[in-house]
């Protein structure tokens, strides 16, 4: 895969969209503002736009790890149909690191292989503040990404599962309310296509919401009730400031100069036909070109020359 270097956060190919950076944005922003201190851990990359996004967070000391097959083997047959229906000609370690130090200075730690390999213990228990998990779509993979959030996450921290109601993803829907039912998740709130829970107290992140209308202008917000459970929903199209990469300033100067040179030969070709325009005989002369034999033609061409050239004395 060819990788192109991107300006700005959308030039980076997922389905980030703007209502869920936002969020993103707004939990780590409150968890800074508050004193909460930790690791970041997202499961599942792809080409790297919402981690771009978490390591903007990083406070000193903390860590982002990010863990994808990227290009390896899948761990069973129905993994690997779905990598291969989904990702297999796009995804690559390569891309996703050059679309990840195209913004920031450094890589983050990074796990190429299954999710299930961060279950030994691997990150430490309680040591993260916010997980994102968006790997698998198989119930029983995702499932086990949950349990790894919740060995990982801090009493207070923040898990955030994708595709939560999509058609082609029931495995994470039944996953995700499986936690809530059973395993005490508590949601926060919910967006089109991302699902904020804690194990802890959704309470405080919920009236900062609802006090702030969403916490940009552009959200709104409303409150349903599900299974005992106070559910936030989050609608609207915020307008993120986007970061822009280390690659900003001169591929704006090329489409600078690419504009101007697409515009100058457009002038030039205007003049040109407008010029010709004026020509005594221009216009007759180039139907009889398109039209006649050969040998009509050059003779057409060769009378308008003279009536040119007479033309010019009587001038």
């Amino acid at each position: 895969m060819t990788t192109v270097e991107p300006a700005v956060l959308t030039d980076v190919p997922g389905w980030f969209w703007e209502l869920d950076r936002h969020l993103f944005e707004w939990v780590l922003d409150r968890q800074s503002r508050t004193g909460t201190r930790g690791d970041l851990l997202e499961l599942g990359a792809y080409l790297g736009r919402s981690a771009i996004v978490m390591g903007r967070h990083l406070a000193e000391g903390e860590t982002l790890t990010v863990c994808d097959l990227f290009e390896s083997e899948a761990p069973d047959e129905e993994n690997a149909a779905e990598m291969a229906r989904f990702y297999r000609e796009t995804l690559s370690r390569a891309a996703f690191e050059a679309n990840y130090l195209a913004f920031h200075d450094h890589l983050p730690q990074i796990v190429q292989g299954p999710t299930s390999s961060l279950a030994d213990g691997r990150i430490p228990a309680g040591s993260c503040r916010f997980v994102h998990v968006d790997a698998s779509y198989l119930y029983e993979h995702v499932a086990g990404d949950i349990r790894t959030a919740r060995a990982v996450l801090q009493p207070q921290g923040v898990l955030v599962m994708d595709d939560y109601r999509s058609a082609h993803t029931p495995g994470v829907a039944a996953a995700t309310w499986e936690a809530v039912l059973n395993h005490g998740l508590r949601p926060i709130c919910l967006s089109e296509c991302k699902f904020y829970a804690t194990w802890g107290d959704p309470e405080p992140y919920q009236r900062e919401l609802l006090a702030t209308s969403g916490g940009a202008p552009g959200c709104g917000t409303s409150t349903d009730t599900v299974a005992g459970h106070r559910v936030l929903r989050l609608d609207g199209r915020p307008t993120p400031a986007f970061p822009v990469s280390r690659h900003h300033d001169r591929l704006a100067q090329q489409h600078r100069l690419a504009a101007a040179e697409r515009a100058a030969t457009e002038l030039a070709a205007r003049r040109a036909a407008a010029a010709a325009a004026r020509r005594p005989g221009a216009v007759a002369r180039q139907v009889a070109a398109d039209l006649l034999p050969p040998l009509l033609s050059d003779a057409l061409r060769q009378v308008g020359r003279q009536a040119e050239r007479r033309a010019g004395r009587r001038g």
